[in-house]
């Protein structure tokens, strides 16, 4: 049985392994099967998906396997991810699916589950579903006659995810006076997102909002900040805001040009909320790639750094362990457990320009957030991706780095939950130990994997 599941989600490249239509039918099965009410009521799941071209296969997949089980199906198109994950609990349906690999190229798609809560699933459930995919046990549970499911379409689900943005910021705030760039990636927020930011006032430069199936994320959005930087400098903007694919993590260019990523996200928004008073725990919940300097910068506040692996459900589960109201990911993914219950690039962005309209202050005035250590990060293309305990030169190698240097540095090296990459991770007191050692990780997992 070969395991489906990674950091977030099923991953893959569309029509392999495990992105295949035969895949994402057992998958519609199966959540059909766990999830469907055991009430009197029909039950019901919603579906939404990014711009990929393959988001048409696996809609129809999906779709088949859970009417096969009797379950009604309403189909959204595209939509942010953090949309689907908000109208599966406020449409009361019992799971939420989003076909979308994320940040991924356009030949990948992904599949990614919420429960009634919207919520994400954790590891367990997905096992569940897993073991489903591949028993036919079940098979006797299938609905027939009139008990099979029905499909629907659902026309106004970006109006009611935009009154849901836009109720995050006060109604005695808007954005006239603001020149807002956003660049959607050519995914998901192509419309939603310049939509929210002119209803609040704002005058927005959209660019990559013109998706084809095939340009989503090509040299665009978060994974690429110098396009929207261009913009805010060439246009003498206020702020610039980059999404990726499916919207639910954001990159920041303030009116200067700099870049802020997850971590100076945080810090903004925890000085602000210890400011309001909103924080309702001493704890702010980040992953193991959260670099020390907010770890430093949150003890200063009185605040304790919680670490989690990398992939914001896990996040978000420590958050709602201990009761937090902040958390992130250094790369973009921020979560405010009042508002929403994943990541929502969109609904920062909001929060972002409602404090600087409250402060009547530009992002610049508050860069840099807090002094960060050197962390170099390279991503290594591999044929393979063994653990590290099957690559002995990488894992001496860790082992002796360790002895030697001790707290000095950290070193964070993993194969990627959704790409077939490795990661490498190094941070450090100063630049020029923390890439020398990053390149010598990565030269080993390219004579080894590569």
């Amino acid at each position: 049985m070969k395991k489906l599941f990674g950091t977030d989600g099923i991953r893959g490249e569309a029509n392999l392994f495990p992105m295949t239509p035969e895949i994402a039918l057992q998958v519609g099965r199966a959540v059909g099967y766990l999830f469907k009410n055991k009430a009197h009521h029909q039950s019901k799941v919603i579906i939404g998906k990014d711009t990929r071209l393959s988001g048409y296969l696996f809609e129809s997949a999906l779709t088949a396997g859970l009417c096969s089980m009797g379950v009604n199906v309403y189909l959204v198109g595209p939509i942010p991810t953090p949309g689907i994950a908000f109208l599966t609990k406020d449409m009361r349906a019992d799971a939420g699916i989003v076909i979308s690999a994320s940040h991924n190229p356009y030949y990948d798609n992904g599949i990614k589950i919420f429960n009634s809560e919207g919520f994400k699933l954790p590891d367990e459930k997905e096992e569940e579903i897993e073991k489903l995919v591949y028993d036919e046990s079940f098979s006797e549970k299938r609905a027939i006659k009139d008990n099979i499911g029905r499909a629907f379409r659902i026309k106004d689900a970006l109006g009611r995810y935009a009154v849901h943005l836009k109720s995050v910021v006060p109604s005695n705030i808007n954005f006239e006076g603001l020149k807002i760039g956003i660049d959607c990636a050519n995914g998901a927020c192509y419309q939603v997102g310049p939509l929210v930011l002119e209803e609040l006032g704002g005058k927005v430069y959209s660019i990559f909002c013109e998706p084809n199936g095939l340009n989503i994320n090509e040299n665009c959005g978060a994974l690429h900040p110098e396009k929207i930087k261009k913009l805010v400098l060439e246009k003498n903007l206020n702020i610039g805001i980059a999404l990726d694919g499916d919207g639910d993590r954001i990159a920041v260019i303030d009116d200067k040009g700099n870049f802020w990523d997850g971590d100076d996200l945080l810090a903004l928004f925890t000085r602000y909320f210890i400011e309001k008073g909103l924080l309702t725990s001493p704890y702010v919940v980040g992953t193991v790639m959260t670099n020390k300097g907010l770890e430093k910068f949150l003890e200063k506040e009185g605040l304790t750094l919680i670490r989690t692996s990398v992939g914001d459900r896990y996040v978000v589960m420590a958050m709602k362990e201990k009761g937090a109201l902040l958390g992130g990911e250094t790369s973009g993914h921020i979560i405010f457990l009042d508002k929403a219950t994943t990541g929502d690039g969109l609904l920062c962005a909001l929060r972002l320009l409602t404090i600087l309209k409250e402060k009547e202050k530009d992002l610049s005035e508050f860069y840099p957030p807090f002094e960060k250590f050197p962390q170099i990060l390279i991503n290594i293309k591999v044929r393979e991706k063994k653990s590290i305990e099957q690559i002995p030169e990488l894992s001496q190698k860790i082992e002796v780095i360790n002895k030697e240097l001790g707290e000095k540095v950290r070193i964070l090296i993993r194969p990627s939950g959704t790409e077939p990459k490795y990661r490498v991770m190094v941070e450090a007191n100063s630049e020029s130990l923390a890439k020398a050692l990053a390149e010598e990780f990565a030269d080993i997992i390219r004579r080894n994997l590569s």
